[in-house]
């Protein structure tokens, strides 16, 4: 691909399978390229020139045509401002490597209005220097048939398209407005992949089997049927975590028995979960005041810690955390909804004190998961090791 950020005649994209036809029409997109190349090289994420190409090839900006939300914060709530192309900042920040939110509460993309809406995200374009760490730890090989869970804004889809040619690429996007978007993007710097609308838990069965599988979207478990689309000696990466809202991205080689085992690769990695996987609302709250009382070995401070949070979602990943201001002092409670299990604790001078309920010990599961990592010299995330299979997950840490 040659490069012509002073062109002013726009050149119509060809596929080729790597969409070399496209030229930047004369917006300076080019040179903001090879400025985030630079940048994802200096920052250690982007590491080989066959994925070098395909930031310089790739132009985010037409992947957020649409435009993105900017994050507004106002006292005590978080709100989201339209950006569209036009506005000063849309393209520069097209470039930046930051995630920028497309999509907000399932439906409303930045064209929808004008103002502020405070509404939780649920598509966004992923940082480029996450995306493309990804795929530098796909560990691809030409002529790799790969699966993408997630299509979003398409942008992925084309940095692997342009590497292996986009016959090599099925990507699957649950939401049909978000996989059109990104269809009519991709078809714009010459890229025709096959698309499909569906549960990307579920897979692509059709076109398998797979010699890797990449997921921007977050799990509680990696799915059976992932685990039976890639071949045995293929590579999966995923970001895997829990309702604590503390995740990790883990790399499994999958094994000859249908299982795949890996590790994690730390750096505090979050995505969106998979909407079939996103926590259940809370409902009406049990009785914090039944149960039974006792002094915790563990304050609830710890689950400010990334790495802390993450342990004890391993003892209690559906659970969920919050805060209730009562006029005695604040209360902070723990609530797997599905399972009726609960944790209220409040603090008593120095102390932290628990009470539990309902048919599992919530908290004391947290507390002996804790202690045990702490005991263990408080491992970072990249010493866990993680084994799937159709039964679960095990996560366990280096000695």
């Amino acid at each position: 691909m040659t490069e012509t950020t002073g062109s002013t005649e726009p050149t119509e994209p060809t596929d080729d399978g790597h969409g070399d036809g496209y030229d930047d029409c004369g917006d300076g997109s080019g040179d903001r390229r090879v400025e985030l190349a630079a940048a994802l090289t200096a920052g250690g994420d982007l590491r080989s020139p066959e994925w070098r190409d395909a930031v310089l090839a790739t132009p985010r900006h037409e992947f957020l045509r649409g435009g993105f939300f900017r994050r507004v914060d106002d006292g005590t709530r978080t709100g989201w401002e339209p950006v569209r192309p036009g506005d000063a900042d849309w393209l520069p920040a097209c470039y930046r490597d930051e995630s920028l939110v497309t999509q907000i509460a399932g439906t409303i993309v930045p064209g929808d209005l004008d103002g502020r809406i405070h509404r939780l995200p649920t598509s966004s374009s992923t940082l480029p220097g996450l995306v493309v760490r990804m795929l530098e730890e796909l560990a691809v090989g030409n002529g790799s048939r790969v699966l993408e869970i997630g299509t979003g804004s398409g942008y992925s889809t084309a940095l692997l398209c342009h590497r292996l040619g986009a016959a090599l690429v099925t990507s699957v996007e649950v939401d049909p407005e978000v996989s059109g978007r990104a269809r009519v993007a991709l078809g714009a710097v010459g890229h025709h992949p096959e698309l499909v609308v569906g549960d990307g838990l579920a897979g692509h069965a059709p076109n398998a089997p797979y010699d890797r599988l990449i997921a921007t979207c977050g799990v509680l478990d990696v799915p059976a049927a992932w685990l039976a689309q890639v071949r045995p000696g293929g590579r999966i990466v995923v970001t895997v975590g829990g309702w604590l809202h503390s995740s990790e991205l883990a790399c499994l080689t999958v094994r000859e028995d249908g299982t795949a085992a890996g590790r994690l690769l730390g750096g505090q990695v979050s995505f969106m979960l998979a909407r079939p996987q996103t926590p259940p609302p809370l409902g009406i709250l049990p009785d914090l005041g039944a149960g039974t009382e006792r002094e915790s070995t563990v304050g609830w401070e710890a689950l400010d810690d990334w790495t802390a949070r993450f342990v004890a979602q391993l003892a209690a990943p559906r659970a969920q955390r919050f805060g209730l201001a009562l006029p005695e002092g604040e209360l902070k409670v723990l609530l797997d909804v599905e399972a009726g299990s609960w944790a209220a604790l409040r603090r008593d001078g120095g102390r932290w004190i628990v009470r539990e309920g309902g048919p599992d010990p919530l908290w004391r599961r947290v507390e002996d998961r804790i202690t045990s990592w702490r005991r263990a010299g408080s491992p970072g995330l990249d010493r866990f090791l993680i084994t799937v299979g159709p039964g679960g997950r095990t996560i366990t840490w280096d000695a």
